[in-house]
C-alpha cells in the first residue's frame, strides 16, 4: 500500500505549507476534482434517499455546546472559546447542535418522519501537532454528516438503510477489506451518564448488524459521549486502523434540546437522532482512496478520465476534436501532443489515466480510435462516438470497470 503523503503530493493533489499551519492541508487543482466529485456523488446520493440538503455555520455560541453536551465532554478536542460583543464563540466540533437546532425551529407531525437532514459542512478539532499527518489527521475537517428524526420504531430501519448507503459508496470506491466495529463506552471516561439509554442504543444497534449479517467486532471506549456507534474501519499504508464511516443512535441530545414532534395520538412525542457519516470526512477518504489505488482512482473520481495521444502531429487537428467531444460528454480529457515524447513515452507517462485513446492515421481517416485500458487492455479501433458514449455511461454509473465487452 502506498503513503498517500508521499504520493498525494508526487501526484499534484494536495500540499500543506508552514505559513499556512499545521494540519491545514490545501486542494490543488487535481485534488480538487477528486474532492468535488466525491461530493458530488454524496449529494446526489443523499437526495435520491430522501435526505434534504442543509447548510448551517461553523461558528457557534458556547451556551450550544454546553446544552450538546460537547463542552462537558469534549472540551479537551474543541479550540477556546472566541470573544466576540460580549459573546463566547466557539469553532464548531461537530454539526449535530446546528441540525438539533435547526430541526426544533420548525414544528413536526409525526407523518414528515424520518426526517433527514444532511451537510458537507465544516467543523473543527484541536489536534496535538504529534498526531497530525497529511489528509487523514487535520485540524479543519470537511465532513459528510447527516442526522435523522425519527420514532423509535424508525430507528432500526434507519440504521439499516445507512449501512447500506455506505456499501453501496465503499463499492463505487473501489474500497476493499474494510470491517464493522461496534463501538461501546466503557467504565472510565466522559460519558452521559444514563445507563438505560446506553443498553437500548446499543442493543438495537447490534440488533440491526445480526439481521444484516455483517460481521463485526465489540470495542469498548471507542463510543462517542452520546451514545454507541457502528464504525467502519480500513487500513493504511503502516498498518494502522482508523474510522472511515460511522452511524450513531442518539437518545441524549434530542433530550438535551427539547426535541418534540406531534404524534398521531396529538401529543407532543420526543424523537431519537440517528447520526451517519456515509464517507466520512472527504479529507480522510481521499487519503484511504490514493493509498488503497496508488493514485489509480475508479474513473469517476479520476483527475483526467480520458488523455487522447495522436501517433504525429499530422492528427493532432484531429485529436483536438476528439477533445471536444469528450468536452461536451462531460468527460474530462486532455491532449498529449507528439511533442511532448514518443508514442512509447507519453503512453507511459499517462499511465494513471483510465482510458487513452491512440489516434493514428488509418483511424483519424475513419473517424476511429484505439483505446488502451489502464489495466493493460488494448481495445480494437472503433468509432469515436460510440467509444465516447459507452465511456461515459461507465462514469455516470459510477462503474468501477473500466469496460463491459
Amino acid at each position: 500500500m502506498y503513503d498517500h503523503r508521499k504520493l498525494g503530493r508526487e501526484l499534484g493533489l494536495f500540499d500543506t505549507d508552514p505559513l499556512i499551519g499545521a494540519g491545514l492541508p490545501y486542494w490543488l487543482p487535481d485534488g480538487a476534482i477528486v474532492r468535488h466529485s466525491l461530493e458530488e456523488y454524496i449529494r446526489a446520493a443523499e437526495r435520491a434517499a430522501g435526505y434534504q440538503l442543509v447548510y448551517s455555520p461553523v461558528l457557534g455560541k458556547r451556551e450550544l455546546y454546553e446544552i450538546s453536551g460537547h463542552w462537558a465532554h469534549y472540551n479537551d478536542d474543541m479550540y477556546p472559546p472566541m470573544d466576540i460583543c460580549g459573546e463566547q464563540v466557539v469553532l464548531r466540533p461537530s454539526l449535530c447542535p446546528h441540525h438539533a437546532v435547526m430541526f426544533r425551529s420548525r414544528s413536526h407531525s409525526y407523518r414528515e418522519l424520518p426526517l433527514r437532514m444532511a451537510e458537507l459542512g465544516a467543523m473543527y478539532r484541536s489536534e496535538l501537532s504529534g498526531v497530525l499527518g497529511g489528509l487523514t489527521r487535520v485540524r479543519c475537517i470537511q465532513l459528510n454528516d447527516a442526522h435523522i428524526f425519527c420514532t423509535l420504531d424508525q430507528v432500526a430501519e434507519e440504521v439499516a438503510a445507512a449501512l447500506a448507503l455506505i456499501g453501496s459508496a465503499y463499492r463505487a470506491m473501489g474500497i476493499t477489506g474494510a470491517h464493522c466495529r461496534l463501538s461501546l463506552p466503557s467504565a472510565s471516561g466522559k460519558y452521559v451518564a444514563a445507563p438505560d439509554m446506553w443498553a437500548q442504543a446499543s442493543k438495537i444497534l447490534s440488533e440491526v448488524l445480526d439481521r444484516s449479517g455483517i460481521p463485526y467486532e465489540a470495542a469498548e471506549g471507542e463510543a462517542a459521549f452520546y451514545g454507541p456507534k457502528i464504525d467502519i474501519q480500513v487500513g493504511d499504508h503502516a498498518g494502522r486502523e482508523s474510522t472511515l464511516s460511522t452511524v450513531q443512535v442518539d437518545f441524549h441530545q434530542p433530550e438535551q434540546f427539547d426535541l418534540r414532534y406531534i404524534g398521531a395520538d396529538g401529543a407532543k412525542h420526543r424523537p431519537v437522532m440517528v447520526h451517519r457519516s456515509i464517507i466520512g470526512s472527504v479529507e480522510r477518504a481521499v487519503a484511504h482512496l490514493i493509498e488503497h489505488h496508488g493514485g489509480a482512482f475508479p474513473a469517476w473520481l479520476a483527475p483526467v478520465q480520458a488523455v487522447i495521444l495522436p501517433v504525429s502531429a499530422v492528427q493532432e487537428p484531429d485529436a483536438e476534436q476528439l477533445l471536444e467531444r469528450c468536452l461536451s460528454a462531460g468527460l474530462r480529457a486532455r491532449v498529449v501532443e507528439s511533442e511532448a515524447g514518443s508514442l512509447g513515452a507519453r503512453v507511459r507517462e499517462t499511465r494513471l489515466a483510465p482510458y487513452q485513446f491512440i489516434l493514428g492515421r488509418t483511424e483519424a481517416a475513419n473517424g476511429d480510435v484505439a483505446i488502451r485500458l489502464r489495466d493493460g487492455r488494448r481495445l480494437p479501433a472503433q468509432p469515436t462516438a460510440a467509444a465516447v458514449a459507452r465511456i461515459r455511461e461507465l462514469i455516470q454509473a459510477h462503474d468501477t470497470r473500466l469496460w463491459i465487452d
